[in-house]
Protein backbone atom coordinates (compact mmCIF):
# COMPACT_ATOMS: atom_id res chain seq x y z
CA UNK A 1 0.00 0.00 0.00
CA UNK A 2 3.01 2.45 0.57
CA UNK A 3 4.79 0.90 -2.33
CA UNK A 4 1.10 2.19 -4.46
CA UNK A 5 1.15 5.82 -2.71
CA UNK A 6 4.62 6.36 -3.25
CA UNK A 7 4.30 5.67 -6.90
CA UNK A 8 1.20 7.61 -7.25
CA UNK A 9 2.62 11.22 -5.83
CA UNK A 10 5.97 10.30 -8.06
CA UNK A 11 3.98 9.78 -11.49
CA UNK A 12 1.63 12.95 -10.27
CA UNK A 13 4.82 15.20 -9.41
CA UNK A 14 6.27 14.05 -12.67
CA UNK A 15 3.40 15.08 -14.49
CA UNK A 16 3.02 18.48 -12.59
CA UNK A 17 6.81 19.19 -13.13
CA UNK A 18 6.29 18.92 -16.65
CA UNK A 19 2.95 20.90 -17.05
CA UNK A 20 5.48 23.64 -14.82
CA UNK A 21 7.51 23.86 -18.36
CA UNK A 22 11.07 23.04 -16.82
CA UNK A 23 12.82 23.98 -19.81
CA UNK A 24 11.13 27.27 -20.98
CA UNK A 25 11.74 28.13 -16.84
CA UNK A 26 15.13 27.17 -17.26
CA UNK A 27 15.94 29.15 -20.25
CA UNK A 28 14.14 32.60 -19.06
CA UNK A 29 16.34 32.29 -15.70
CA UNK A 30 19.30 31.98 -17.71
CA UNK A 31 18.74 34.76 -20.02
CA UNK A 32 17.12 36.84 -17.02
CA UNK A 33 20.04 36.29 -14.63
CA UNK A 34 23.29 36.27 -16.61
CA UNK A 35 24.63 39.55 -14.75
CA UNK A 36 24.23 38.12 -11.22
CA UNK A 37 26.30 36.60 -9.05
CA UNK A 38 25.68 33.23 -7.38
CA UNK A 39 24.03 34.26 -4.08
CA UNK A 40 21.31 36.06 -6.11
CA UNK A 41 20.76 33.42 -8.36
CA UNK A 42 19.98 30.79 -5.63
CA UNK A 43 17.75 33.78 -3.29
CA UNK A 44 15.87 33.60 -6.97
CA UNK A 45 15.38 30.05 -7.25
CA UNK A 46 14.44 29.60 -3.65
CA UNK A 47 12.10 32.44 -3.86
CA UNK A 48 10.39 31.18 -7.22
CA UNK A 49 9.96 27.67 -6.22
CA UNK A 50 8.43 28.80 -2.56
CA UNK A 51 6.03 31.36 -4.46
CA UNK A 52 5.33 28.08 -6.90
CA UNK A 53 4.42 25.41 -4.34
CA UNK A 54 2.51 28.21 -1.94
CA UNK A 55 0.36 29.37 -5.33
CA UNK A 56 -0.11 25.59 -6.05
CA UNK A 57 -1.11 24.80 -2.81
CA UNK A 58 -3.75 27.43 -2.65
CA UNK A 59 -5.32 26.98 -6.33
CA UNK A 60 -5.19 22.76 -5.51
CA UNK A 61 -7.56 23.27 -2.00
CA UNK A 62 -9.48 25.58 -3.46
CA UNK A 63 -10.40 24.45 -6.47
CA UNK A 64 -13.62 23.11 -5.82
CA UNK A 65 -14.86 26.33 -4.51
CA UNK A 66 -14.04 28.35 -7.88
CA UNK A 67 -15.95 25.89 -9.67
CA UNK A 68 -19.05 26.48 -7.67
CA UNK A 69 -18.60 30.13 -7.07
CA UNK A 70 -18.42 30.25 -11.22
CA UNK A 71 -20.37 27.39 -11.80
CA UNK A 72 -17.82 25.15 -13.91
CA UNK A 73 -18.43 21.49 -14.30
CA UNK A 74 -15.24 19.62 -13.72
CA UNK A 75 -15.15 18.07 -17.42
CA UNK A 76 -15.60 21.79 -19.40
CA UNK A 77 -12.33 22.56 -16.67
CA UNK A 78 -10.68 19.89 -18.22
CA UNK A 79 -11.47 20.20 -21.83
CA UNK A 80 -10.44 24.05 -21.34
CA UNK A 81 -7.13 23.02 -19.44
CA UNK A 82 -6.70 20.43 -22.44
CA UNK A 83 -6.60 22.89 -24.99
CA UNK A 84 -4.58 25.16 -22.57
CA UNK A 85 -1.92 22.56 -22.25
CA UNK A 86 -1.68 22.13 -26.50
CA UNK A 87 -1.35 25.77 -26.99
CA UNK A 88 1.46 25.59 -24.06
CA UNK A 89 2.87 22.33 -26.04
CA UNK A 90 3.11 24.42 -29.13
CA UNK A 91 4.86 27.50 -27.75
CA UNK A 92 7.67 25.14 -26.56
CA UNK A 93 7.96 23.80 -29.77
CA UNK A 94 8.51 27.38 -31.04
CA UNK A 95 11.93 28.36 -29.49
CA UNK A 96 11.29 32.07 -30.04
CA UNK A 97 7.83 32.72 -28.40
CA UNK A 98 10.48 32.05 -25.40
CA UNK A 99 12.41 34.62 -25.82
CA UNK A 100 12.63 37.33 -22.97
CA UNK A 101 13.98 40.57 -21.83
CA UNK A 102 14.22 41.51 -18.13
CA UNK A 103 15.44 44.60 -16.26
CA UNK A 104 18.91 43.63 -14.19
CA UNK A 105 17.34 45.85 -10.90
CA UNK A 106 13.61 43.87 -10.93
CA UNK A 107 12.99 40.54 -9.20
CA UNK A 108 11.79 38.04 -11.15
CA UNK A 109 11.47 35.47 -8.95
CA UNK A 110 7.41 35.70 -8.71
CA UNK A 111 6.89 37.38 -11.70
CA UNK A 112 7.61 36.17 -14.46
CA UNK A 113 9.19 33.15 -13.60
CA UNK A 114 6.60 31.52 -11.07
CA UNK A 115 3.59 33.42 -12.49
CA UNK A 116 3.26 32.98 -15.82
CA UNK A 117 6.23 30.88 -16.47
CA UNK A 118 5.95 28.22 -14.04
CA UNK A 119 2.38 28.62 -12.97
CA UNK A 120 0.45 29.65 -16.20
CA UNK A 121 -2.75 29.43 -17.37
CA UNK A 122 -2.71 25.50 -18.79
CA UNK A 123 -0.68 24.43 -15.09
CA UNK A 124 -3.09 26.58 -13.07
CA UNK A 125 -5.44 24.83 -14.58
CA UNK A 126 -4.29 21.61 -14.14
CA UNK A 127 -3.71 21.82 -10.40
CA UNK A 128 -7.50 22.77 -10.16
CA UNK A 129 -8.91 20.04 -11.59
CA UNK A 130 -6.75 17.56 -9.87
CA UNK A 131 -7.81 19.78 -6.78
CA UNK A 132 -11.18 19.61 -7.37
CA UNK A 133 -11.03 15.62 -8.37
CA UNK A 134 -9.16 14.78 -4.59
CA UNK A 135 -12.29 13.53 -2.97
CA UNK A 136 -10.51 12.48 -0.04
CA UNK A 137 -7.83 12.94 2.46
CA UNK A 138 -5.68 10.57 0.97
CA UNK A 139 -5.99 12.32 -2.73
CA UNK A 140 -5.56 15.54 -0.85
CA UNK A 141 -2.02 14.23 0.61
CA UNK A 142 -0.99 12.82 -2.44
CA UNK A 143 -1.98 16.36 -4.06
CA UNK A 144 -0.41 18.22 -1.79
CA UNK A 145 3.04 15.99 -1.82
CA UNK A 146 2.83 15.85 -5.82
CA UNK A 147 3.16 19.89 -5.46
CA UNK A 148 5.91 19.93 -3.24
CA UNK A 149 8.03 17.37 -5.06
CA UNK A 150 7.79 19.02 -8.54
CA UNK A 151 8.36 22.48 -6.39
CA UNK A 152 11.68 21.19 -5.61
CA UNK A 153 12.82 19.97 -8.81
CA UNK A 154 12.37 23.36 -10.16
CA UNK A 155 14.49 24.59 -7.38
CA UNK A 156 16.87 22.05 -8.39
CA UNK A 157 16.70 22.92 -12.33
CA UNK A 158 17.62 26.31 -11.27
CA UNK A 159 19.97 26.23 -8.41
CA UNK A 160 22.07 23.87 -11.16
CA UNK A 161 21.34 26.34 -14.11
CA UNK A 162 24.51 26.64 -14.77
CA UNK A 163 25.88 23.21 -14.29
CA UNK A 164 22.83 22.48 -16.69
CA UNK A 165 23.84 25.10 -19.65
CA UNK A 166 27.00 23.55 -19.88
CA UNK A 167 26.33 20.23 -19.83
CA UNK A 168 23.15 20.43 -22.56
CA UNK A 169 24.44 23.19 -24.38
CA UNK A 170 22.17 25.26 -26.77
CA UNK A 171 21.54 22.00 -28.94
CA UNK A 172 20.46 20.10 -25.50
CA UNK A 173 18.22 22.99 -24.26
CA UNK A 174 16.78 22.96 -27.53
CA UNK A 175 15.89 19.61 -27.69
CA UNK A 176 14.68 19.90 -23.62
CA UNK A 177 11.92 22.26 -24.71
CA UNK A 178 10.69 20.12 -27.77
CA UNK A 179 10.68 16.79 -25.46
CA UNK A 180 8.60 18.75 -22.69
CA UNK A 181 6.07 20.42 -25.30
CA UNK A 182 5.52 16.57 -26.64
CA UNK A 183 5.20 15.20 -23.25
CA UNK A 184 2.34 18.70 -22.64
CA UNK A 185 1.10 17.65 -25.82
CA UNK A 186 0.43 13.88 -24.57
CA UNK A 187 -1.15 15.32 -21.46
CA UNK A 188 -3.04 17.67 -22.96
CA UNK A 189 -5.12 14.95 -25.10
CA UNK A 190 -5.38 12.77 -21.98
CA UNK A 191 -7.01 15.35 -20.04
CA UNK A 192 -9.40 16.12 -22.83
CA UNK A 193 -10.20 12.75 -24.01
CA UNK A 194 -11.77 12.00 -19.93
CA UNK A 195 -13.30 15.40 -20.36
CA UNK A 196 -14.95 15.09 -23.04
CA UNK A 197 -15.94 10.89 -22.04
CA UNK A 198 -16.92 12.12 -18.72
CA UNK A 199 -19.01 15.25 -20.63
CA UNK A 200 -21.11 12.62 -22.60
CA UNK A 201 -21.96 9.63 -20.21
Amino acid sequence: MEYTYAFIIFTEAIKLFALMTPAAVLSAFLSASKDYDDARKKAIARKMSIAVFIIGVLLFFLGDRIFSMFGFTLDAFRIGSGILLFLSAVSLMDETSQKSSFSPDEDISVVPLAIPLCMGPASIAMVMVLGASATDTAGMVIGALALLLASIGIYVILHFSEAMKNLLGKTGMSVLSKLTGLLLSAIAAQVVFTGVRSFLK
